[in-house]
């Protein structure tokens, strides 16, 4: 009876990990297959004939906006990190007045949708001169990431033993030693999971892109993407060929951080 009952709960997870895939299945597949072979009814649910030209032309045309958008995720993982990580410091172990009400105004901050964001970011960012800049592509991406970012450390933050501060204060560290020789090195896995969701939302925004970035020399992927569509309708190969390199880094960091995400930040601490 368990084993029938597990065998069922298997094929439950595998039908649902199926449906939930095939789009992803559909992308590669379109992307190697060639323009004449699109037409057939029905269409093809393999690529019999494979090509790369799709990639070829992905890699060739897209290639500029890819690296502006590596460029502006790290930025935005380093803006985060430098901001998020001394503020959840603060918020979990130096007992600053007001923590309740700042924690609860991060909370509405994230329920603000982005398109009113960027609104706001457009009137901002005429006046400052930041449209079109990577900088300020940087800045908006960021809003998004540190609070959640501030969230995350407080949380990991508080579970960090209290004798490692102690120990560090008795030994003579002050505020900021404490927080970059013995804090930061324990939060390993929330600086971790903070950088690689800043960098997940800073790769896949398209909203502040299209709103502070629409003219500007160096445009980010999903830009690029969305105008490539609009240049090559009937080049289907192409365009998804770019989607599929596009969701290769998020693909790979997923994979190789997620052991760290799921790590606790109280094991870390005996560890180490």
């Amino acid at each position: 009876m368990t084993r029938r009952r597990g065998a069922w709960k298997t094929a439950l997870g595998v039908v649902l990990a199926g449906w939930m895939l095939f789009p992803v299945y559909w992308m590669v597949n379109v992307s190697l297959t060639r323009t004449e072979d699109m037409r057939t009814d029905p269409p093809h649910w393999f690529p019999w004939n494979p090509t790369l030209d799709g990639y070829a032309n992905a890699l060739g045309d897209q290639l500029p906006a890819l690296g502006t958008s590596l460029l502006v995720g790290l930025g935005c993982v380093v803006l985060t990190v430098l901001i998020s990580a001394p503020a959840g410091y603060a918020l979990a172990k130096l007992r600053v007045r007001g923590a309740g009400t700042v924690n609860f105004v991060l909370l509405v901050a994230q329920m603000i949708p982005s398109v009113v964001m960027a609104i706001g970011f457009y009137a901002i960012y005429v006046r400052l001169g930041w449209l079109n800049t990577l900088w300020g592509l940087v800045v908006a991406d960021s809003t998004i990431a540190v609070p959640f970012g501030v969230l995350v450390f407080t949380a990991f933050m508080s579970g960090i033993p209290g004798e490692l501060v102690q120990a560090a204060k008795i030994d003579g560290a002050g505020t900021v030693r404490t927080f970059t020789s013995i804090v930061l090195p324990v939060s390993r896995n929330a600086v971790i999971t903070v950088s690689l969701f800043a960098f997940l939302w800073a790769w896949s925004d398209f909203i502040f892109a299209s709103t502070l970035d629409r003219n500007g020399s160096m445009i980010p992927v999903t830009l690029g993407i969305y105008r490539y569509i609009g240049n090559n309708t009937t080049e289907w190969n192409s365009i998804m060929a770019t989607a599929a390199v596009a969701s290769v880094p998020a693909a790979v960091l997923l994979v190789v951080a997620q052991r760290y995400v799921a790590g606790g930040v109280t094991a870390g601490a005996v560890k180490d």
